[in-house]
């Protein structure tokens, strides 16, 4: 039986390989760093994680579905967007975020300096406090393509609920 008053969770994976010539954006937030993600839209690995848990969450697909990399629309867009699109999406079923766990896996650049400011721009694309969002860093031991400096990844969990206003 579909209960919507139970909260529910979904995971997001992300991945892209590093390149020269692109800035390095993870979180929302630009690390200086010598190369950066490569992909259709910022390629932020952690906000592209974060959409797909988001959107998985409310059983809507993933972010290929949503903003796929065909259509010129969402070329070098601001990831950012994509997540706080997935929030609206949610919001159109009566649902909201609650909380997120994020994990970037990267063996350079260094994260961590870089994890309260990461924090605090997720936070504003989800319309959450900073106590609501948890994200942390590790590397892969020198191991795989993460090992190798050739890419990075995350992993977000996110849970949802039933909007407030929705509740009867």
């Amino acid at each position: 039986m579909y209960r919507p008053d139970i909260p529910r969770t979904g995971i997001g994976y992300d991945v892209h390989r590093l390149v020269e010539g692109r800035r390095c954006v993870l979180g929302g937030v630009e690390i200086p760093f010598g190369r950066g993600l490569d992909g259709h839209s910022d390629a932020d690995v952690v906000l592209h994680a974060l959409a797909d848990a988001l959107l998985g969450a409310a059983a809507l697909g993933d972010i290929g579905r949503h903003f796929p990399p065909s259509d010129p629309r969402w070329k070098d867009m601001d990831s950012g967007e994509i997540v706080r699109l997935a929030v609206t999406r949610l919001a159109e079923i009566g649902m909201e975020p609650i909380h997120v766990d994020i994990t970037v896996i990267a063996e350079l650049p260094k994260i961590d300096p870089h994890l309260e400011a990461m924090q605090s721009s997720i936070g504003e694309c989800l319309g959450l406090p900073p106590q609501t969002i948890s994200i942390k860093a590790t590397t892969n031991e020198r191991m795989g393509f993460v090992g190798r400096q050739e890419g990075i990844a995350a992993i977000a969990v996110a849970t949802i609920a039933t909007r407030i206003n929705e509740v009867s």
